[in-house]
């Protein structure tokens, strides 16, 4: 048929095998071969026909690599339409992940069959986009309207049993082979006379569905959407599928996915697709860099942060030994991982005998002398240095040669934790972010000394534990932290200036970010921020500089966990009020210091916020702290939830132009002064050429 299919006759049974590795993506030529095969097949001695993939996984999508080009025929919905009408059964067979397009075409087939550790899905809305092949028309018809609506509009995968619970697939089979199972299901499907089961000749009674079914799911997806516009294409789609014939419903979805396909948030979205992958390759380290085996490893610190990073390895089956100053410290420790994982089970999304297996894998010491044969060591307590070099050195003391000594430290200089030890090419930094078994970023601090193979071994943990790892060399704070700095410090003068805290949240809000920084900090705690500035001697005399914070933290206003801060909160719900006192303070203050209060825009108030991220981001390019740009992106979704369908703050500025960045952070230096208003000269040089950081990124 071509590279990439090829086509044989099995016991009268005409198998279709697609070979595209790594993923058997449905590219130009892979769409050509079935199209081909399905077409031989209706004039040779075939009864029914088994499509079936070769490797790891069937179609796992669409060849992301033709978006935005012009598109090459066959067209998918061409394939789909020759196996739909198909005068023998098809069959699909189905290992690994049939996903996005390579569902469609699965969906298209009369039957389905699976392996039980196969999973199905669409997650095309991961990407800002909507299945375009007629995913939102047939789902509906075979799993019902609001299955389909909940499957298309999350974009997670299900497993075998659930999908053939919801009727997506027909038949689990045996994985001892594949293939001769979907051959002899087949034959028997064609012996029992089987009828041609398409999707397209189901209907959908519009009276099955509860009136104000799609305005409320509309209403209920935009509030967690954060500037995606996929979701509220996708209930249209699936209203389209209820109330329209099916080849006006596909003509309707592809309509929509025209739209997103050009819309500035796929854009956006598909930016940082690549870029995760991308963040996963160091630059100087050479690909078969060899790696140390991990199979034990050891949290120092049993605390909220050193819990969740036990979890993250227990999650994958990797032992954990935790150990804590003390029995009681460590039983509390112990109690809170026990509380999660409950907490999990009574979700849904574990059973009892896995939350005993990931418990029994997490034991306890009080004992250093207990570390002596882990293959890893992330110590996780409070940000002290001295405290920090305090430990590595027993753990030098203590541990077997070529153990990895990580430290999860936020700020403290990687490079003098280091050096307390006599193996420096052993340290680094592993940055979690809390809580650590939920967030998906993992900052990967790269120390002067440290191994190349230390390095190659800790960015492959961190993917076996399931985080997105982006790579860092040591400064203050290293990518991110550093980059907040100039975020949480105009929030708060933006105070100062005349706003009150609900109006800069709600901008930065409406924007996209999950939280303003006024209520983050309250979540986090004001006692935080205000103890490490107590440790800075670099911040300038500005009495407007985090004048609030301070004085808030000095009532004894920490935030959530005292009940108020920024805001009061509801003592039952925790739900945010604005509250007059502050507000009324916040004036009050402003006067004390001569300063004239005005109304400030919400443009204003992101660029305040948004600029400093964008500047220092700059510097720490032009320093190598980041390897290249989309790096800080990845860093600025995953770890702060900076919306995905922005693209991340060196994306965004992009997306700007650098000129206008350039010019309005001179416009705000003129007027507010040089002490927090210089721009980067990365970003000047980048400005005045007329390039963008990407372009940057790709001449280094």
């Amino acid at each position: 048929m071509s590279d990439v299919v090829s086509y044989e006759l099995v016991n009268n049974v005409a198998v279709i095998s697609v070979n595209n590795p790594p993923v058997n993506a449905l590219s130009q030529a892979v769409r050509e071969g079935i199209l081909d095969a399905v077409t031989t097949a209706q004039e040779d001695a075939s009864e029914a026909i088994v499509l079936h993939c070769e490797g790891r996984t069937f179609i796992a999508g669409a060849d992301i690599t033709e978006f935005g080009k012009p598109p090459q025929e066959p067209g998918l919905p061409s394939v789909l339409s020759a196996i739909e009408n198909s005068s023998k059964p098809v069959i699909a067979a189905i290992h690994g992940t049939a996903l996005g397009g390579g569902f469609e075409v699965a969906l298209a087939c009369h039957y389905r069959c699976v392996i039980a550790s196969a999973k199905v899905g669409l997650p095309e809305v991961k990407l800002g986009l909507l299945p375009g092949a007629g995913g939102t028309q047939r789902v509906p018809r075979i799993a019902g309207v609001k299955a389909a609506l909940d499957m298309i509009a999350s974009g997670n995968p299900i497993a075998a049993p659930r999908a053939k619970d919801m009727g997506l697939v027909d038949e689990i089979i045996s994985a001892d082979d594949l293939k001769a199972g979907a051959v002899e299901y087949g034959k028997a499907l064609v012996k029992s006379g089987a009828p041609l089961k398409r999707i397209r000749d189901i209907t959908i009674d519009p009276a099955n569905v509860e009136p104000g079914f799609f305005d409320a799911a509309r209403e209920r997806l935009a509030r967690r959407a954060r500037g995606q516009i996929a979701q509220d294409k996708i209930v249209s789609c699936i209203e389209a599928a209820v109330n329209l014939p099916m080849d006006e419903g596909l003509q309707r979805e592809r309509e929509l996915f025209r739209e997103l396909v050009t819309s500035p948030e796929s854009a956006a979205m598909r930016h940082i697709f690549f870029a995760e992958r991308l963040a996963a390759k160091i630059k100087d380290l050479p690909r078969d860099t060899p790696l140390r085996a991990v199979n034990k490893v050891a949290i120092i610190g049993g605390g909220t942060m050193g819990g969740g990073i036990a979890m993250c390895f227990a999650n994958v089956g990797i032992p954990v030994l935790m150990l804590e100053i003390d029995d009681e410290a460590l039983q509390r420790g112990m109690g809170i991982i026990e509380k999660n994982y409950k907490i999990t089970m009574l979700k849904g999304k574990m059973t009892e005998d896995q939350l005993g297996q990931r418990i029994g894998l997490i034991t306890g010491t009080t004992d250093y002398a207990d570390l002596g044969d882990v293959d890893m060591v992330i110590e996780a307590v409070f940000e002290n240095l001295e405290l920090k070099k305090e430990i590595f050195a027993k753990l030098d003391a203590v541990c077997k040669p070529g153990a990895i000594l990580a430290t999860n430290t936020s700020y403290q200089d990687v490079d003098a934790i280091a050096a307390a030890t006599g193996r420096p090419q052993d340290v680094l930094g592993m940055h979690f972010f809390s809580p650590a078994n939920v967030m998906k970023l993992l900052e990967v601090v790269r120390g002067e000394k440290t191994a190349d193979d230390v390095l190659a071994t800790t960015m492959a943990i961190g993917k076996r534990i399931n985080k997105v790892c982006a790579l860092s060399r040591v400064c203050y704070g290293f990518i991110g932290n550093r980059m907040l700095g100039g975020y949480g410090r105009e929030a708060q003068i933006l105070l100062m200036d005349g706003c009150t805290p609900s109006q800069v949240d709600s901008a930065l809000e409406k924007f996209g970010m999950a939280m303003g920084p006024l209520a983050m900090g309250d979540l986090a705690g004001l006692d935080v921020g205000y103890k490490a500035r107590q440790g800075r001697t670099d911040l300038p005399d500005d009495p407007k500089l985090y004048r609030m914070g301070t004085l808030l933290v000095e009532m004894g206003r920490y935030g959530q966990k005292t009940g108020s801060g920024f805001y009061k909160y509801d003592p039952e719900t925790r739900a945010r009020m604005a509250d007059p006192e502050v507000e009324a303070m916040i004036k009050a203050e402003a006067a004390k210091i001569g300063i004239e209060q005005r109304d400030i825009s919400d443009e204003e108030i992101l660029q305040r916020c948004f600029y400093p991220l964008i500047n220092e981001g700059a510097r720490i390019l032009e320093e190598g702290i980041a390897q290249r740009p989309s790096d800080i992106d990845v860093v600025y979704v995953f770890g702060y939830a900076f919306p995905v369908a922005k693209g991340g703050p060196m994306y965004y500025a992009d997306q700007i132009g650098l000129k206008q960045v350039y010019d309005k952070i001179c416009e705000f230096r003129d007027r507010d002064g040089e002490q927090y208003w210089q721009p980067a000269p990365l970003l000047k040089q980048l400005a005045e050429a007329g390039k963008t950081f990407a372009e940057w990124g790709s001449e280094q």
